[in-house]
């Protein structure tokens, strides 16, 4: 388990201080993650990868010389948000365009292209490569959908070197293409792990058992077998990763292979050597040439008992990709002889913060900000008190840090909710800053999605009147069809859609029929909570629990039940002090 934390809210924080502490000769701070300490040449492509904290290499520890330029670091196990991924960005862009790398899951998904949206707004050329290698997610027929484990490193490592290369961001972005469709992994883990502060794993295997295909955010695995011998462990991993040999690869036997055998956190590298000496022994009787191996921790899933092996079919560029010298914190291949030409002069870091200005809203409206700020405090105790039962709901098929999340971006929304009163900001204006405010703190995918909920009501609302239920109404449909927009999710998909969908309908309802805004709230907000329970019949169909749909059948989403509870709590104020 985890044993030294402080609050565990802050720990991402805290863990990103004591990291750049150090290692300030390779790495600085900046606003939503770390960039290097020596600051591309101008006019050249740059790297930016990203993800949540709790992987440690990844992603932080693969900033520098031969690797990533920057990278966002989200809190424990949640993505980035898009606000700290502009900021890294913004902070190494050198002019040359940037290349986008992470892992496919929802969260970094939705961040990572709102965060290039805003930037190609801007003028920035941006593209994306989304890592795919975990063949355990999902079929090879939908490659596309399975997630990014420590075959990140190589495409991390192709993009790199591309870009300082001087290739073109069309070149940088080719190529990066390539090492994706030639990397695959897959791994087991032997126990789950246990996130700061809390009390059990999330997930427990029993002895004797081994978990195949785990996810690294504690994802439980797609099934499970009797423990295996180190050999044995090697013989499965090598077998499976060989059925899959990607189309361009015309003869096994002869072939060149990047070799990686990760550590998830709790297995030594004492036992790591056991398997890759048999890993070595099978792939070299199978014809197969291994270059320059790795047999480290790369991204692991704090005390994850566990392992994964990957393997990066190689073609003579993407060999010299893997092969080059490099110096990161957590990484190091060769020596650089000659940095010149891969650095500028500048290191200073540019701070891109953003802030939403506040202007004086009516008196109405900033009557009616004073409740919206007290519905937020309300929600923050709704969550406070049930956020262990959060915590176990989304663990039961995902990773466990919900109640965690929902209680950062809440407790951010309240902060930034007071300063805008304070600035007199109208109820629009309140409600904006803070959902602002909840989705750089949270990040995620709840945290992004709560961030565009309330940017849409506040827009609605605006500052000039005091709100009814209709634009209330209006205001809650609209942020409906904006995280339908950008999450994809429909109703049955068993997602907060599942609650927003119907409270919308029903405040809509209640609108048209005359209602107050507390009568037609009131009566929403039973549907909500209905509607949230009734999820625990639904098969999720996207996000992470969709790989195990079968152990999420009989369980509310936790997402819609936080919202439920939102929306409850909200209600209790608004009764008190609408009519």
């Amino acid at each position: 388990m985890t044993y030294l934390f402080n609050n565990p809210a802050n720990f991402a924080d805290e863990l990103i201080e004591g990291f750049v502490a150090a290692h300030r000769h390779q790495i600085q701070r900046v606003d939503g993650g770390v960039m290097r300490r020596q600051r591309a040449i101008t006019g050249q492509v740059v790297v930016v990868i990203g993800g949540g904290s709790g992987h440690y290499p990844a992603f932080g520890g693969f900033v520098g010389l031969g690797l990533a330029h920057g990278a966002a670091m989200g809190n424990i196990f949640a993505a980035p948000s898009a606000q700290q991924i502009c900021h890294v960005a913004q902070a190494v862009d050198a002019g040359g365009g940037i290349l986008f790398c992470y892992g496919n899951y929802a969260g970094d998904v939705l961040n990572f292209n709102l965060a290039q949206e805003r930037l190609r707004v801007q003028g920035i050329d941006v593209r994306t490569i989304v890592v795919t290698d975990d063949l355990a997610s999902a079929s090879v027929i939908e490659k596309h959908k399975r997630r990014g484990i420590a075959g990140t490193l190589p495409v991390f490592k192709a993009a790199a070197i591309a870009a300082d290369a001087g290739k073109s961001l069309d070149e940088v972005f080719r190529i990066a293409t390539e090492a994706n469709e030639r990397v695959c992994s897959l791994g087991v883990a032997f126990s789950g792990c246990t996130l700061p502060g809390a009390n059990k794993p999330l997930f427990e295997v029993m002895n004797g058992k081994m978990e195949v295909g785990m996810g690294i955010h504690g994802e439980p695995g797609l099934y499970r077998i009797d423990s295996l011998t180190a050999d044995g462990v090697a013989e499965m991993l090598v077998d499976k990763l060989l059925s899959e040999v990607p189309q361009a690869v015309s003869d096994v036997s002869g072939a060149r292979v990047g070799v990686i055998l990760n550590g998830l956190g709790a297995v030594k590298y004492e036992e790591l050597f056991v398997v890759y000496r048999k890993i070595e022994q099978l792939l070299s009787a199978r014809g197969l040439i291994i270059v320059e191996p790795v047999v480290d921790e790369l991204i692991t899933s704090f005390d994850m008992a566990g392992i994964s092996l990957t393997l990066f079919w190689l073609n003579e560029e993407l060999e010299q990709t893997w092969i080059a010298a490099a110096d990161t914190p957590a990484f190091h291949r060769g020596v650089i002889a000659d940095i010149a030409h891969l650095i500028g002069n500048d290191i200073e870091a540019k701070s891109a913060a953003e802030k939403l200005p506040v202007k004086p809203g009516a008196a109405d409206s900033q009557a009616a900000a004073k409740i919206v700020l007290s519905a937020f405090e309300a929600a923050v105790d709704a969550i406070n008190a049930q956020q262990e039962y959060l915590g176990r709901l989304d663990a039961i098929a995902g990773d466990g840090d919900h109640g965690f999340g929902m209680l950062r971006g809440l407790s951010a929304a309240v902060d930034a909710a007071k300063a805008a009163l304070n600035a007199q900001a109208g109820a629009g204006t309140l409600l904006m800053v803070a959902g602002d405010a909840w989705s750089n703190r949270a990040g995620g995918t709840s945290g992004m999605l709560w961030g565009v909920i309330l940017r849409n009501l506040g827009n609605a609302l605006g500052d000039d009147a005091r709100p009814n239920s209709a634009t209330v109404a209006a205001g809650v449909a609209s942020a409906l069809q904006a995280v339908i927009d950008l999450g994809k999710a429909q109703p049955g998909d068993k997602t907060l859609v599942d609650v927003l969908y119907p409270f919308s309908t029903a405040l809509n309802d209640g609108a048209a029929k005359g209602l107050s805004l507390a009568e037609a709230w009131t009566a929403a907000a039973e549907i909500a909570g209905q509607s949230a329970e009734a999820t625990k019949n639904l098969i999720p169909k996207i996000g992470r629990a969709r790989p195990h749909a079968d152990k999420s059948i009989g369980h509310s989403d936790p997402g819609a039940v936080s919202m439920a509870m939102i929306i409850d709590a909200a209600g209790r104020i608004i009764r008190k002090h609408c009519d």
